[in-house]
């Protein structure tokens, strides 16, 4: 699978070239060119942010279709639903209800996300109390906040948890449990993972930490949800399929994963610009007595994912009523036919940066008339240029991808200054043939 590859896309026809989702997001990959939003692919981590803001629907996230659960190459079908999906229904009090829904949609199987989280909860007590590591750790559970540190904090990609997220080990031991009991090949068992957000979508294409892929698709949650209500409306006597407790079913909110530690050492906090800040605080040597650190992109965790269809807040509160008499756990490590190795995906790597040049010297050059730009315009970091900041416009003009007259508050100062110089004659000379700002600009130099 190409390493190129990202759910979140732009519909052109769309989109009004305002530059709401240029000073949203996270990573300063959005540009406004010829009047349209432009998603630079070295830079997007998927949070979903620019879906979130933009105010015409111009950004989606593309997931697999439903219309895969008819593809007859897989004989045998398992859903991944997360405990975040478990919130969107109103009055849910049994769990085994939207199980038993997604088996009457045409799965073959489901396999709680939730219970791979508490096998995962597991080995992360085991990794914490490990001689040696570098503190603080880092969930890794989030691919959008992997993605960050990634792109914009190198130096903390050691710090991230060493395991692979709870959807890959669930693909991994449903996968398993099918084969044994169906006897059908890896290729015959399809496995689909029903996100919340565009990060996890791409998540499972790429399978980052992984070497195989686990997953065969992702289905939106505000898709499914609409087919599942019905399903669910059909069912009076539901399986007893839900084997997970409270610890598992917590990582669908904000601090869920950090209090399956059972320590209290440890930092949530939800919101891209939180864990921004967070991550800063990091950085810099800032935080002192934290241990682990769980950071989730959306706000109040995987129930405010753009792809869930309830107020998050709403479905948090749902959350806390509906593990009110669940146990604490039901699904150990110890459960698991091999020890911690199925899990861990090893160290994360920082993504490269994408250079300026392949000549060092001629990078040095680029960068200090990137410096010498920035020093030219207002430092405003207004977006009306198409561009996050006064400093990428400058980076973006000397990449030769922008210009900076596109500046409005530059070309003001400009024209104030050639205005100033001319007879008011040769103002009129000028406009009644319609001189561009170029020329004159050229002519007031």
């Amino acid at each position: 699978m190409a390493e190129i590859f990202h759910s979140v896309r732009l519909n052109t026809d769309k989109c009004k070239g305002c530059s709401t989702c240029v000073k949203r997001c996270p990573t300063q990959a959005i540009r406004v060119r010829d009047g349209k939003a432009k998603i630079l692919e070295d830079l997007c981590i998927d949070c979903g942010e620019c879906i979130r803001v933009c105010p015409n629907r111009a950004k989606k996230a593309i997931c697999t279709p439903l219309s895969e659960l008819l593809n007859t190459k897989y004989k045998y079908k398992i859903a991944l639903p997360p405990p975040s999906l478990y919130c969107q229904f109103n009055h849910l009090e049994d769990v085994d209800f939207v199980l038993s829904g997604l088996l009457e949609m045409g799965f073959d199987s489901v396999f709680e996300v939730s219970a791979a989280a508490e096998i995962i909860s597991d080995f992360t007590r085991e990794y914490m109390v490990l001689p040696d590591i570098k503190k603080p750790v880092i969930s890794g559970a989030c691919p959008a906040i992997v993605r960050l540190i990634q792109t914009r904090f190198h130096h903390l990609c050691d710090n991230i948890l060493p395991l692979i997220a709870p959807v890959e080990l669930a693909a991994m031991l449903a996968r398993r449990q099918a084969a044994e009991k169906t006897g059908f090949s890896q290729e015959e068992i399809g496995v689909f993972f029903i996100s919340p957000c565009p990060a996890k979508v791409t998540e499972a294409i790429l399978h980052p930490n992984t070497k195989e892929q686990l997953i065969n698709g992702a289905f939106s949650m505000s898709e499914i949800y609409i087919k599942l209500v019905g399903a669910m409306n059909q069912i009076k006597n539901p399986k007893p399929l839900f084997k997970s407790g409270i610890l598992g079913v917590s990582w669908a909110i904000s601090g869920g994963e950090a209090g399956g530690l059972l320590n209290d050492k440890y930092l949530a906090a939800d919101g891209i610009e939180n864990a921004i800040k967070i991550l800063e605080q990091v950085e810099d040597d800032k935080l002192i007595g934290v241990d682990f650190i769980e950071l989730n992109a959306c706000t109040s965790g995987c129930v405010g994912g753009c792809l869930t269809v309830e107020n998050p807040f709403i479905a948090k509160s749902r959350l806390k009523t509906l593990r009110r008499y669940l146990p604490v756990s039901q699904n150990k490590s110890a459960d698991l036919p091999a020890p911690l190795s199925p899990a861990c995906s090893g160290k994360h790597k920082a993504k490269p940066s994408v250079k300026l040049s392949d000549n060092l010297d001629e990078a040095m050059k680029m960068m200090l008339e990137i410096e010498r730009l920035t020093e030219m315009l207002p430092g405003l970091d207004c977006g009306a240029c198409g561009a996050p900041t006064c400093a990428a416009l400058a980076e973006d003009v000397v990449r030769g991808k922008s210009t900076l007259s596109l500046c409005v508050y530059l070309m003001r100062e400009k024209l104030r200054h050639i205005r100033k110089d001319l007879t008011p004659e040769q103002l009129a000379m000028y406009y009644n043939n319609d001189k561009s700002y170029e020329e004159l600009s050229r002519d007031g130099d």
